[in-house]
């Protein structure tokens, strides 16, 4: 959705399969669109397909490229994200530009979390999620053993005052690094703190007792890679 993200897609190798736009566009297209069909549309029928009103002047169809394995994807990557529950493609969007712009490696998402290529978290993440290369763990919490396998320090992070305050957690310059993030109330789930290496929280003040969720991934992934900026 939006010229700037449909060019990121190209530019990441994918197949564009059709391109919208509405009738009444006269602005050119910031993207070539080579043999690919282009549909002209009324602006009742377009709103409606991207259900809201500002939709970024186009839209594009892609074709689905085939999930990765987790091997390929975690192969050269120090620092990875792994979602729990995170079904808000928002704020999965979010937590995608963040990683991209931190040069965190990679995200994986666990069976309940929400599609990294849906249409919304694509356009919050202004084509950061191309960038990310990302696999959807199928079990969840086995799938994190595997990380520990390659040598993947796992840090659970949770409100719980009791955890370990984050800026405690010493990271080595060649320690490879996966956070893991749950949703907004439910959090991580038990099980899948208890399998972690460092359960941390991130110290904060005047009673406020959890982050939105891509605020504390932001903060934990500044934390992580700031040793490897």
């Amino acid at each position: 959705e939006g010229d700037v993200v449909i060019q990121r897609a190209l530019d990441a190798g994918h197949t564009m399969h059709s391109v919208i736009v509405e009738a009444a566009r006269t602005r050119p297209l910031e993207f070539d669109i080579g043999a690919t069909a282009l549909y002209r549309m009324g602006e009742p029928v377009v709103q409606e397909i991207a259900s809201h009103r500002r939709y970024r002047g186009a839209m594009a169809a892609f074709h689905r490229p085939k999930l990765r394995p987790l091997d390929e994807v975690v192969a050269d990557a120090s620092t990875v994200i792994v979602t729990e529950g995170v079904n808000n493609p928002t704020n999965m969007g979010v937590m995608l530009r963040t990683a991209a712009a931190l040069g965190v490696h990679a995200l994986l998402v666990d069976p309940s979390s929400c599609d990294p290529l849906a249409r919304r978290t694509c356009r919050v993440s202004m084509g950061a999620v191309f960038a990310v290369p990302h696999t959807r763990l199928p079990d969840f919490p086995e799938g994190l053993e595997p990380l520990h396998q390659q040598g993947f320090t796992t840090i659970a992070l949770t409100p719980d005052p009791a955890a370990e305050p984050l800026d405690s957690i010493t990271i080595g310059p060649d320690e490879r690094v996966a956070l893991l993030l749950g949703a907004e109330e439910p959090g991580l789930t038990a099980a899948t703190q208890q399998r972690a290496t460092h359960r941390a929280s991130i110290p904060m003040h005047q009673g406020i007792d959890s982050l939105n969720v891509a605020t504390a991934a932001a903060i934990a992934m500044w934390h992580v890679t700031r040793s490897r900026l």
